[in-house]
C-alpha cells in the first residue's frame, strides 16, 4: 500500500466541556475518493477544516508529503470584502492564473463580474468553484459542493471530479452525487471514526453490518446499550426500512398517475373520475408568464395545464434561471399568469419553508423556535413535550436550552423542518429542503413526506430524494416548456433521452441468462401469522402511544407528579420501539409474500 499524502494522528478536538472527538487516525491516499458521512453536529466541517490544517486540535499529529497542495471548497464561501465575484476567485493565497478561472467559469456559466453581495447562493457557488479548481489541487476538500448548484452544474462536477487525477474527501447530503463518485467512505459516528474501503453505494449494508455487531457484542457482555445508542439502532434502521417499503408505495402511486397523464409531450393531467372537482387543490388551465418587454421579453411558462390532486407529491427540476421558482410561485397563487388561470382551493392551507431559514434568529433558542419559549409545542392538535419532540427529529433533547447559533446548518435546517411540521396544513412548500441534511434526516424527511395527509410541491437539484419522493416531476428547459411525467427525476431523464434501437442478445448474453430459481409454494405458518396479526398488533401500540402523550399534554404533570411524567416518557419509548421493530418485520413478511405472489 502506497504511503498516504496527508495524515493525522491521534487527533483530537475539545468543543465546549468536553470532547467533540478523539483518538482519530485518518490517511488520505494520492487518489482516494473518499465521502466523509456522519450525524448533524458530528463535527464533520470541523474535521475537514482540521484535515485541511486552517484549525488546531487540542491534540494529534498531522503530516503532509512536501509540495501536497490541500484546497477546501467550503460550504459558505466568505465573500465580504470583495466587489465582485471575480476578486473573490483570484483571491487565493496562491491565485490561481485568471485564464484557468475563466476557463471553468466559461463552462459552469458564471459572469464573474456579477456584484458579490448581491450574487445570487447558486452564483456564489460557482465562483467558489471555480477558486478551488483553478488552483490545481493534490487533495480536495469539499464541504456541501452541490448546495445551491443546479442539476447541470452538478453533472458536470461529477464530470470534472471523474476525471480528477488527486485526491478528494467529499461531504454531501446528495446521496446520487456520492454514490456515482467515492470509493471509500469514512463515518464519524459517536466520537469515534471508521473507514471503509467501499464508495457510498455500499454505506447503507455496512452500517447495519456495524450495528448489528456492536448488539450483538453488547448482548454477549450483558451489557445494556446506553440510551442513545439504542435509539438510534432501533430508530434509524428502523425508519430506512418503513422507507425501503414506502418505495414500493410510491411506484404504486406513480402508476396511479401515470394513467392519467395525456399523450407523451402534452402537460394536461385529468382525474379520470367523476368526483375530479372535490380531489383538485389547484388546477392550472394555459397559464404562461413572461417577464420583460420588447425584443428582451422572455416566456418562461408556456401553455401549461395541470390539475394537481390531493396526495401529489410533485417535484419541479430544471437549471437555475430555467423558471422553477416562477413555476412555484404561480401554483400557489402568489403571482398571476398572464394568460391562462390558476384556481386554488378555498380549504388550501400551505405551509412553506423557503431557502432563507428566515425564522432562525442566531440569539434565539431551540425552545423560542419550537414552542414560543414553553415546555409544550401543540402538534396537529396533540400536545407534546418540547424535549419529546426533539428526540423524534433525532435531536438530543438538552438541546432545548441551545441558542440558533450554536447549530449547524444541518441542526438549524432539521430544527425548522420539525417547527413547520408541527403545524396544521394540507400543502407543503419545499424549497431545496435537503441542503445541509444528513443522510438520518434525509431519511425522515422521506418518510415524514411519504405520511403527509395532503400535498407536496417540491423544488429540489437531489436526483435521489426526487426518486424516493414524488409522484410527479415537472421538468423545465428554459423554453417556457414544462415536461409533465409521471414519477421522479430518472423517469423524466429516460422520457427526454433519445431513443435507441433496440440491442441484439449476443450468444454470451443468453448463455448467462440463466432460467431464475423456482419460487417458494407459500410462507411458513408462522410467518403467515405474524403478517396476519402485525397490523393489528401495530394498531394497538399506536393507540397505547396517542393515550400515554394525551396524558402528557397535562400542563401540571411535570410539577406535580415527576414520577408519573417520567412513567409515561418511557412507556412511550418502550412502545415506539416495539411499534418499530412490528412494522420492520410486517415490511419484510410483507416483501417475501409479494416475491412468492
Amino acid at each position: 500500500m502506497a504511503a498516504p499524502v496527508l495524515s493525522y494522528e491521534n487527533l483530537g478536538v475539545i468543543q465546549g466541556s468536553g470532547w467533540l472527538f478523539r483518538h482519530l487516525d485518518i490517511h488520505v491516499g494520492a487518489r482516494d475518493r473518499l465521502a466523509l458521512i456522519g450525524r448533524n453536529g458530528a463535527g464533520k466541517t470541523t474535521l475537514l477544516k482540521l484535515i485541511a490544517g486552517t484549525i488546531d486540535s487540542d491534540e494529534g499529529r498531522r503530516t503532509i508529503q512536501p509540495g501536497t497542495r490541500v484546497i477546501v471548497l467550503e460550504q459558505e464561501p466568505a465573500m465580504a470584502g470583495f466587489a465582485t465575484l471575480r476578486d473573490y476567485a483570484l483571491s487565493a493565497p496562491d491565485a490561481p492564473a485568471p485564464h484557468e478561472v475563466e476557463a471553468i467559469a466559461d463552462q459552469l456559466g458564471i459572469d464573474l463580474d456579477r456584484p458579490a453581495d448581491t450574487a445570487s447562493g447558486g452564483e456564489r457557488r460557482r465562483a467558489a468553484i471555480c477558486r478551488a479548481l483553478a488552483q490545481d489541487p493534490d487533495v480536495l476538500l469539499l464541504d456541501e459542493p452541490t448546495n445551491h448548484l443546479d442539476l447541470g452544474a452538478i453533472e458536470w462536477l461529477e464530470d470534472w471530479l471523474s476525471r480528477f487525477t488527486g485526491a478528494f474527501v467529499v461531504i454531501s447530503h446528495d446521496r446520487a452525487f456520492l454514490t456515482r463518485l467515492t470509493k471509500q467512505t469514512l463515518w464519524l459516528d459517536r466520537g469515534g471514526i471508521k473507514r471503509a474501503e467501499i464508495g457510498y453505494g455500499g454505506f447503507d449494508a455496512w452500517t447495519e453490518q456495524v450495528y448489528a455487531e456492536e448488539e450483538r457484542n453488547a448482548q454477549k457482555l450483558d451489557a445494556k446499550l446506553r440510551l442513545e445508542e439504542h435509539w438510534l439502532l432501533r430508530g434509524v434502521t428502523a425508519r430506512r426500512k418503513r422507507n425501503q417499503g414506502r418505495l414500493s408505495k410510491l411506484i404504486e402511486m406513480r402508476a396511479e398517475r401515470k394513467a392519467m397523464v395525456g399523450p407523451q409531450g402534452t402537460a394536461a393531467l385529468s382525474t379520470g373520475t367523476d368526483d375530479a372537482r372535490s380531489k383538485t387543490v389547484i388546477d392550472a388551465k394555459h397559464v404562461t408568464k413572461r417577464f420583460g418587454a420588447g425584443e428582451s421579453c422572455r416566456t418562461i411558462i408556456n401553455d401549461l395545464t395541470l390539475r394537481v390532486q390531493r396526495k401529489d407529491r410533485i417535484g419541479i427540476v430544471g437549471s437555475n434561471g430555467a423558471g422553477k421558482s416562477t413555476l412555484l410561485k404561480l401554483l400557489t397563487g402568489e403571482i398571476a399568469p398572464d394568460e391562462g388561470s390558476v384556481t386554488l382551493a378555498k380549504t388550501l392551507n400551505a405551509v412553506i419553508i423557503d431557502q432563507q431559514r428566515k425564522l432562525m434568529a442566531p440569539e434565539k433558542r431551540v425552545r423560542d423556535v419550537l414552542a414560543d419559549g414553553g415546555d409544550w409545542i401543540d402538534v396537529l392538535g396533540v400536545k407534546k413535550h418540547v424535549q419529546g419532540y426533539l428526540k423524534e427529529f433525532l435531536f438530543d433533547p438538552s438541546i432545548a436550552e441551545a441558542r440558533i447559533g450554536t447549530l449547524s446548518g444541518g441542526e438549524r435546517s432539521r430544527l425548522l423542518l420539525a417547527r413547520e411540521f408541527a403545524r396544521p396544513s394540507n400543502l407543503l412548500v419545499l424549497d431545496e429542503p435537503t441542503n445541509d441534511l444528513d443522510m438520518e434526516t434525509l431519511d425522515l424527511l422521506e418518510e415524514v413526506i411519504s405520511d403527509y395527509d395532503g400535498t407536496v410541491l417540491l423544488v429540489s437539484h437531489d436526483r435521489d430524494f426526487l426518486d424516493r419522493t414524488v409522484t410527479i416531476t415537472l421538468g423545465l428547459d428554459g423554453s417556457g416548456k414544462v415536461d409533465v411525467v409521471a414519477g421522479g427525476y430518472e423517469d423524466w431523464v429516460r422520457q427526454r433521452a433519445p431513443k435507441a434501437a433496440p440491442k441484439k442478445a449476443t450468444k454470451a448474453e443468453t448463455a448467462i441468462a440463466a432460467p431464475p430459481p423456482p419460487k417458494k409454494a407459500k410462507l411458513s405458518y408462522k410467518d403467515q401469522r405474524d403478517l396476519d396479526l402485525l397490523p393489528k398488533e401495530i394498531e394497538t401500540l399506536e393507540a397505547a402511544i396517542a393515550r400515554d402523550e394525551a396524558a402528557l399534554a397535562d400542563p401540571e404533570l411535570f410539577v406535580k407528579n415527576p414520577a408519573r411524567f417520567d412513567q409515561l416518557m418511557k412507556a412511550i419509548e418502550a412502545a415506539r420501539d416495539r411499534k418499530d421493530a412490528a412494522e420492520m418485520r410486517w415490511l419484510e413478511l410483507a416483501e417475501l409474500a409479494d416475491g412468492l405472489s
